[in-house]
């Protein structure tokens, strides 16, 4: 059964806590970073996967794309999308990511913003999103770091004073399934090398075009100091590629 920990109220009200849940974009530090890497967005057909909020969906109709289709497997995800979108060229849909289901070339832009660690087969999304753009099209992705994901704990090593000593990487090669506390509760995400990552894309067809491994910009770091232990491993892995043309 896929997971669906976002539908549990006491981890929904958790996530509903977080700084970008309530501020968005804006409060997300590795979004300076994944604008620049979308493509030119204007009258093109937009799908996000794992949309949660709806804050990348309703982004992309702010720079003109024709329509967006938005989908998340928790029904609590999708009636605060909903809650927050006045917007008719945006629809919003329950589904995993690992059941998509498109029509060939249906779309000109697939993106997804901290989702994919979450799906135990990256290689069939990679597949499903090639088939469902259209030649040209891109994919854009965010997902945790497998510096971040290897050691199922995802937490730092401590010294005695409870200082942050270092942040442990073992099992690196080991990909699979990862048990660990997110938000106080327990979650599965899946552990893949950058290796898997850039491969599986460029098994389906794709080219890259990007990679980045983002730092939060000294605004981000401004205003909320805490974030200045994020420049010493690396959380977020993002990737641009293209559909070459048939």
């Amino acid at each position: 059964m896929k997971q669906n920990k976002y539908d549990e109220p006491g981890f929904f009200a958790n996530y509903s806590t977080m700084s970008r849940s309530i501020g968005g974009l804006d409060a997300a530090g590795e979004w300076h970073i994944l604008r620049e890497m979308l493509p030119e967005l204007s009258g093109k057909r937009v799908l996000d996967l794992g949309c949660g909020f709806g804050w990348h969906c309703r982004y992309v109709r702010e720079q003109q794309a024709r329509s967006v289709v938005g989908i998340d497997l928790s029904d609590n995800m999708l009636d605060r999308a909903r809650a927050l979108t006045n917007d008719a060229g945006i629809e919003y849909r329950n589904c995993a990511i690992e059941d998509l289901a498109f029509q060939p070339g249906e779309f000109d832009v697939v993106l997804s913003s901290l989702a994919l660690h979450y799906v135990e087969d990256f290689s069939s999304v990679c597949r499903t999103v090639y088939e469902a753009l259209a030649a040209g099209g891109s994919f854009v992705l965010s997902a945790e770091h497998p510096v971040f994901t290897a050691f199922a704990a995802q937490d730092w090593h401590y010294g005695p004073n409870g200082e942050k000593l270092h942040w442990p990487v073992d099992g690196y090669y080991s990909e699979g399934a990862r048990e660990t506390n997110f938000l106080g509760h327990d979650v599965v995400k899946y552990h893949r090398t950058v290796a898997t990552y850039i491969n599986s894309l460029i098994e389906a067809g794709f080219r890259i075009k990007k990679l980045s491994e983002p730092q939060p910009s000294q605004e981000m770091l401004a205003e909320y100091p805490d974030m200045k232990d994020e420049l010493r491993r690396p959380m977020f892995l993002m990737i641009a590629a293209v559909k070459s043309g048939d």
